[in-house]
């Protein structure tokens, strides 16, 4: 896409100094980022080419940092994910500015290219990372489970790969709200007036950018045309049914947002938070706009850590890092086929909120037409 699409959960995590930085690039360079038998990881397209997984381990070890951007730990249980890494390679992961967009990651890659501070890793909305390709910013390389990722959730020569993902979905406060929504012609409901929130506008918020797909797809509207979703919020907005108050845990414990459009992985995250508090909060993916996005991960074409780079996408794709994502509520991108391995953690799965069919996925052309549509329409929408 070409808008910031940022992470709009509530976001943990501390910046990392310039310092660090400055300290972990000493483990890198060239010699560093090199197997036993002396391959560089650094132009490495898989693990073969360096001498398998191990070796690439061994290199990621000398290394000893992986420098990351904008991946916060309580989104997609990046927590999880980041400590499972560490305990298991060895390998320090600095995670500097947990609350950035995917333009953040793009700016950090472009703006300190040769420099030691650039990030290695990117986690991309899957339209940056298409962008970030076209523009010769992502290096090629494909993990272990390469051939079991969709083809519509990969660049064919690896640059990208979609990691994991969800639907837009209905967050509803059960003890707030009589009944709950199930569909998006049940939000025009006037039992919802001042209820529905978003958690921030479509021309930043990759979900609430979602949501309005979604409202578009349950109102026949297409992939082609996110109108009919413009059109909708209006309605909402008109009929007093939606509020601008952006919708984050701490608006929902208030009861200020009692019904919340968003990620399914997110909103179901919040149940297990929620629950301790006395708040009962319900999750549904709307019967009638069912629009479900991936977020891709990628290495910068000249990260300082080149190996363990490579090595946290292997990790990532494994089945260990695919389950930790599922623990966190969002969808593996290797679901289907760690199911019929019987590598899928049976008992995760079945926490997601239910969706029926396979999720079809917007063009980069199609996404940049929405975003337009939404940059010329929504403020009038919405307004008033």
């Amino acid at each position: 896409m070409t808008v910031p699409l940022p992470r709009t959960a509530v976001l943990t995590g501390v910046l990392a100094t310039a310092a660090a930085f400055a300290l972990s690039a000493c483990s890198s360079g060239s010699d560093a980022s090199t197997t036993a038998d002396g391959q560089s990881a650094a132009t490495a397209t898989t693990a073969e080419a360096v001498g398998g997984v191990d070796a690439l381990a061994k290199a990621a070890q000398k290394e000893g940092t992986l420098h990351a951007i904008a991946l916060p730990r309580d989104w997609a249980n990046y927590g999880a994910v980041i400590d499972g890494f560490e305990k298991k390679y060895g390998v320090k992961v600095e995670v500097e500015n947990p609350k950035g967009a995917s333009q953040d990651e793009i700016s950090a890659v472009t703006s300190r290219k040769g420099k030691s501070t650039a990030p290695d890793v990117l986690d991309l909305g899957n339209s940056f990372a298409q962008s970030a390709a076209q523009q010769g910013l992502l290096a090629p390389y494909m993990v272990a489970g390469f051939n079991d990722i969709p083809d519509d959730q990969k660049d064919s020569i690896g640059r990208w790969s979609n990691d994991y993902g969800g639907y837009i979905s209905f967050g509803c406060d059960a003890k707030r709200v009589q009944t709950c929504p199930t569909s998006f012609k049940d939000l025009l409901k006037p039992q919802y007036k001042g209820q529905v929130a978003l958690n921030g506008i479509p021309g930043k918020s990759g979900s609430a950018f979602g949501a309005v797909y979604a409202a578009s797809l349950a109102s026949g509207g297409s992939f082609e045309d996110i109108q009919p979703g413009i059109d909708f919020f209006g309605k909402l907005k008109k009929n007093g049914n939606f509020t601008s108050v952006a919708s984050t845990e701490a608006t929902i414990e208030k009861g200020q947002t009692p019904i919340s459009i968003d990620w399914d992985y997110l909103n179901t995250g919040y149940t297990d938070q929620l629950k301790a508090k006395g708040l009962n909060w319900t999750v549904t993916v709307p019967s009638d706009g069912q629009f479900s996005q991936y977020y891709a991960q990628a290495i910068n074409k000249e990260a300082p850590h080149p190996a363990a780079a490579r090595l946290w996408q292997e990790y990532l794709y494994s089945a260990e890092g695919q389950n930790l994502r599922l623990k966190g509520y969002a969808r593996p991108a290797l679901m289907a086929a760690m199911e019929k391995a019987g590598t899928l953690d049976k008992a995760a799965a079945a926490k997601l909120p239910k969706v029926s069919g396979t999720p079809t996925f917007p063009t980069e052309s199609q996404q940049n037409s929405a975003e337009f549509a939404i940059s010329q329409g929504w403020s009038q929408a919405v307004s008033g």
